[in-house]
């Protein structure tokens, strides 16, 4: 076997490795998810959205940006590339169509067209995002995930959570700041002169 062979067969072994000690997306690179002239799926996917995991809930596949993220993030046998799976039965819901007021009070930075609510509610999963595992909130690397469930879920946090002011990063903003501050709650409106 020539050098080249051998380097080359070195490297695809390595390569798994090598993303994982890099960090999640950080070692996959632009191309790893967006493909300009061979694109796959919405917002120029390299890899197409998982037609084959069914949405508990709904029975059907899931859609839109969450199908996209399955392309990757779901067992081979239900669709995905098997990176880093996630499991509908253990983990938050995503591929929500309706958000119920009832069970979250989800502020607007973080719902998706037509008040759905995907993966990227909770993820901006672009390698400039500094926050553990790709989060929309700082949670000092996972020590502080009530302060980030609080954002939606203020009524089952203390108090000391929920009344954090929140910042959700996005790397959708290029101009320069990538940190959305929440909307200022709304005030009470004054009492009508008689």
């Amino acid at each position: 076997m020539s050098n080249l062979k051998r380097l080359a067969l070195a490297l695809i072994v390595a390569a798994p490795g090598a993303a994982i000690a890099a960090g999640g997306h950080d070692a996959v690179g632009c191309t790893g998810c967006h493909s300009i002239h061979a694109a796959k799926g919405q917002i120029i996917f390299a890899v197409g959205p998982n037609k084959v995991d069914v949405n508990p809930k709904t029975k059907a596949p899931y859609t839109g940006i969450t199908a996209l993220c399955l392309g990757c993030h779901q067992e081979s046998n239900k669709g995905g590339q098997g990176y880093a799976p996630v499991h509908a039965n253990m983990s938050h819901p995503y591929g929500i169509d309706k958000i119920n007021p009832k069970v979250a009070k989800v502020p607007a930075e973080l719902v998706g067209e037509g008040g759905s609510f995907s993966c990227m509610g909770c993820h901006d999963p672009h390698p400039s995002n500094p926050y553990y595992k790709y989060l929309r909130v700082d949670t000092a690397k996972g020590a502080k995930m009530d302060n980030f469930c609080a954002a939606c879920h203020p009524i089952k946090a203390d108090d000391a959570a929920s009344s954090a002011g929140f910042k959700f990063y996005t790397s959708m903003d290029e101009t320069g700041s990538r940190v959305m501050k929440a909307p200022a709650a709304a005030k009470p409106a004054a009492p009508a002169k008689k």
